[in-house]
């Protein structure tokens, strides 16, 4: 019989929203959580940076345009800093792959999104929620 490595559920981390806008933050939070997803949030790329040395997400749905630092900041310092966890860009922008390729994310999801394709694109990544 051959053996395989699970991950526990109990230890994966939440989705992470880094978004400058509050309703978008709201919104999915929401959606995720009533969807079984645990969220974190932050509203620009330094606040995330702090919440990563406590919360370890799952995934990022990252915003790449935001004040204070943004997404490719974001980016730049969690490799500096050796993370890895899976980004998913959200940007209204017309470059949305090239953004996500450049900064080496699994996914893009092109702003205004359908809610369905924001949990198609994180049960891509990470799977279906912990039990």
């Amino acid at each position: 019989m051959a053996s395989r490595t699970e991950v526990d559920d109990t230890d994966r981390g939440p989705v992470l929203v880094v978004d400058d806008e509050s309703t978008i933050r709201s919104i999915l939070s929401e959606f995720l959580g009533l969807e079984g997803y645990p969220v974190a949030t932050a509203e620009n790329g330094a606040e995330a940076l702090h919440l990563i040395d406590s919360v370890r997400p799952s995934v990022v749905l990252l915003d790449m345009r935001m004040p204070v630092l943004d997404g490719w900041e974001f980016a730049r310092r969690l490799r500096q800093r050796q993370v890895q966890v899976p980004i998913l860009v959200m940007t209204a922008a017309k470059d949305a792959r090239k953004w996500a390729d450049e900064i080496g994310a699994q996914g893009c999801l092109s702003k205004p999104f359908e809610l369905e394709d924001v949990l198609a694109a994180v049960q891509s990544v990470i799977g279906d929620p912990p039990n």
